[in-house]
């Protein structure tokens, strides 16, 4: 299945049926009344989350969605019947964006979160309903009133507990795959990975679920490289894992750039908690390795852990550090420090 997480759909709930002139027409029965009953009411469009989907590629073949319109009141005061809701499945984590693609109208984070989010129109009334001591005999009736008529984004953020960004090529695909039963595409060249990839892995007791976002690039941000689109699928997380690749010349230059675009995407996104970690140390060896670990340690202030995904070197240790701030997020500072050991 192809990952899609945007997609432009238009919608309208359905109008609401027509009141019906009638009058009541027997034998014997001289003056029959008005009897002429009201229109149904027309469909809602309605919106569900589900934990069974991942991903809007349905949405790339049906762009059109539209409940049903009341059927029309009948004689003898019979009210017609309402239009049949149209119900639209979307995986959790979903936005809905007005048409000006900044403005947010819904999102879904729960699995089975349901909201009515387009009316359908009231049913227009037949003459039955305007008769009074004064007009007894009314040919008044009114048409239903029109559905509501919106064009929205469909955007998807992953919902996972730690996201992992990095420069191109960084490796984090290789950690994905080496830690969790996920497949994604690995290759020696920068933007193998063209979509995110989830993954769900075990540290000591507990599981949680890695979001493996495509190598994000300077201009991120603004969009440069589908960045901005990329980085809303971490704004979720409860850690940032920030994959270097080590045997690159400037580490510490890679580190900021990330950090930059991080951001100046979102400034809670740049606040959020991070586990630095430089990659591919089996290439450089021990001892070149914890120079360059060290290196960015002290440039950047901040602990640096160091591994290699392809040799599963170290990845362990940098899988319960993820599980005990996951946690901590989640629960408070009362989570079972020993689940998470080695």
């Amino acid at each position: 299945m192809k990952f899609l997480d945007q997609a432009k759909i238009y919608l309208k709930s359905g109008n609401g049926g027509p009141g019906c002139l009638s009058f009541r027409r027997e034998k014997y029965i001289e003056y029959g009344g008005p009897n002429g009953g009201n229109g149904g009411r027309g469909g809602d469009i309605i919106f569900e989350a589900v934990n069974t989907l991942n991903t809007l590629i349905d949405f790339r073949y049906q762009q059109h969605y539209k409940a049903k319109s009341g059927v029309n009141g009948m004689g003898n005061n019979r009210t017609g019947a309402d239009g049949e809701d149209c119900l639209i499945r979307v995986p959790v984590g979903t936005e809905i964006i007005d048409e000006d693609g900044e403005t947010v109208l819904a999102d879904f984070t729960e699995d089975g979160q349901r909201m009515v989010f387009l009316k359908g129109g009231d049913g227009g009334h037949g003459n039955a309903h305007y008769k009074s001591s004064t007009n007894q005999a009314p040919r008044k009736t009114t048409p239903g009133w029109p559905g509501q008529e919106l064009t929205v984004w469909l955007r998807l953020k992953l919902i996972a507990d730690a996201g992992l960004v990095g420069l191109p090529n960084a490796g984090k695909s290789t950690f994905l795959a080496a830690v969790s039963n996920a497949k994604p595409k690995i290759a020696d060249y920068p933007f193998t990975t063209l979509h995110p990839n989830l993954g769900v892995v075990k540290a000591g007791d507990y599981d949680f679920v890695i979001a493996d976002i495509p190598g994000l690039i300077e201009g991120a941000h603004e969009g440069h490289g589908l960045g901005d689109r990329f980085l809303g699928h971490v704004e979720r997380t409860n850690v940032i894992l920030h994959l270097i690749d080590c045997t690159q010349d400037d580490i510490v230059g890679a580190y900021h750039t990330i950090r930059t675009e991080m951001e100046k995407y979102d400034e809670l996104l740049g606040r959020k908690e991070e586990i630095v970690v430089i990659n591919k140390i089996d290439a450089l060896g021990d001892d070149l390795a914890e120079d360059q670990r060290k290196m960015l340690e002290d440039a950047i202030k901040k602990p640096v852990m160091a591994m290699s995904a392809a040799a599963k070197m170290g990845t362990m240790n940098v899988l319960y550090a993820l599980g005990k701030v996951i946690y901590r997020e989640k629960y408070g500072e009362g989570v079972e420090e020993e689940g998470f050991e080695p």
